[in-house]
């Protein structure tokens, strides 16, 4: 008898098949009842009929637990109105391990305080597994995207000794007998792999201490973050738009399912087909004034004003050139205005916010030496970072963009907290 998973079932349709997973819920209609049983793959619906099911398995009715760990064996047969299309004529149920207490979280609402307590169980809901499919296929989009155009991975370290974007968002840690910091980003490193491999990107953890408590807000993150010698902001914006067009192609392509699981308006997804618009800050700031709004001019645009902007596009926006006073000591300065930085954002569709932020860096050293000494920071730790401009500088960009956030949009949820297995926040630690 063939072992298989319940996404596979519609390859053994009319035989006898063996799966293993847990009870997700069960229900009964006179002298015939129903399991719903999860397995990491999908759900399906089994029957168990009387005469048909072994006597054992017809008693189990009453004595099934949800999340009850079970190995069944039965008929696969085609059910549209099944979930998944598939259903099985149960023929045995083996217990593998019986819940003798009652399951935390039920089928009735929760509040989120109490969901996020039990995040390691609730991971095992149709919406979270959802979600994190989706999360999946994002980073297996993302991963596709570099590595066949060209670009090589290059890991940045977890461990730095310097600020990438400002010192009052560091994690300090202590490191024999010095201090170090969990990263911000990888940015920085990637300089380094550019200039060694003409086109690099890293993906992993980063870390902001980020006094925060917004719902697009974590205190650890997932960020990918390509960097690309001799490449100005203008082809910088192009393979960011690239990228996330690529993303949406491939989720929308994989995730039929899930979408509908999250009753997503895939229509939506469907538009975000580059070219994307692209728009300076100064213009940024007129729609801004012509819709109300009391933004002061130099500011970064918070929440509210990244939702006015989103509102007026139906694509991700690309925000270009920005007072060069909000922007990181690294980021060159447009030729026709020295106040203005060469940084990009993009902004998400729907009231999401930033997805991406990058720009062209500065290649030139002794500017870059006058940055950094005008933003109080120590010459010393950056003196690796300083050698990228002595040995063979040239234009460079990159940008970084934000799993998680990326995958909030992409399923439509108004919290990033579900879009990470185990969140960290200000007030959360655990699980």
């Amino acid at each position: 008898m063939d072992k298989v998973t319940i996404s596979d079932l519609s390859q053994h349709e009319g035989k006898e098949v063996e799966l293993r997973g847990w009870v997700y819920n069960t229900r009964s209609i006179g002298k015939i009842w129903f399991i719903i049983l999860r397995d990491g793959t999908g759900l399906l619906q089994g029957v168990v009929v009387k005469g048909e099911a072994s006597t054992d398995a017809f008693l189990l009715e009453q004595k099934l637990s949800q999340e009850d760990s079970v190995i069944i064996t039965g008929l696969v047969k085609k059910e549209p109105r099944s979930v998944g299309g598939f259903e099985l004529g149960i023929k045995d149920i083996i217990i593998i391990n019986h819940v003798t207490e009652e399951y935390p979280i039920s089928h009735k609402e929760h509040g989120a305080d109490f969901l996020m307590t039990n995040r390691h169980l609730w991971l095992r809901s149709k919406r979270q597994n959802a979600i994190m499919r989706i999360r999946h296929q994002t980073v297996k989009a993302i991963r596709d995207f570099f590595d066949s155009n060209g670009f090589t991975l290059i890991d940045s370290p977890i461990f730095t000794s310097n600020a990438v974007e400002g010192t009052t968002t560091l994690f300090e840690v202590d490191y024999f007998e010095r201090s170090a910091y969990l990263t911000q980003s990888g940015q920085l490193y990637q300089e380094a792999g550019a200039t060694a491999f003409g086109k690099t990107y890293c993906f992993g953890p980063t870390f902001r201490a980020e006094k925060s408590k917004t719902r697009r807000h974590l205190t650890e993150f997932w960020m990918v973050e390509p960097e690309m010698a001799f490449v100005d902001i203008d082809e910088n914006m192009t393979w960011a738009e690239n990228l996330v067009g690529y993303i949406v192609s491939k989720v929308l392509e994989n995730c039929k399912n899930e979408f509908d699981v999250l009753e997503r308006d895939i229509n939506i997804l469907k538009h975000i087909v580059p070219p994307f618009p692209r728009i300076t800050y100064d213009e940024a700031f007129e729609i801004l004034k012509s819709n109300g709004s009391k933004f002061e001019y130099g500011n970064d645009f918070g929440a509210p004003d990244e939702t006015i902007l989103s509102q007026h596009f139906d694509k991700p926006l690309m925000i270009h050139r920005w007072p060069a006073d909000i922007k990181a000591f690294y980021m060159k300065r447009d030729s026709n205005n020295n106040k203005l930085a060469l940084g990009v954002d993009m902004i998400a569709p729907e009231g999401y916010g930033e997805i991406i932020g990058g720009g062209q860096r500065e290649d030139n050293i002794e500017t870059l030496v006058k940055r950094i000494r005008h933003h109080d920071l120590p010459l010393e730790p950056f003196k690796w970072y300083l050698d990228l401009r002595k040995y063979g500088s040239v234009p460079h960009s990159g940008f970084g963009l934000g799993l998680e956030r990326t995958v909030a949009w992409l399923c439509g949820t108004r919290h990033i907290r579900e879009t990470i297995p185990f969140p960290r926040t200000m007030t959360r630690l655990e699980p």
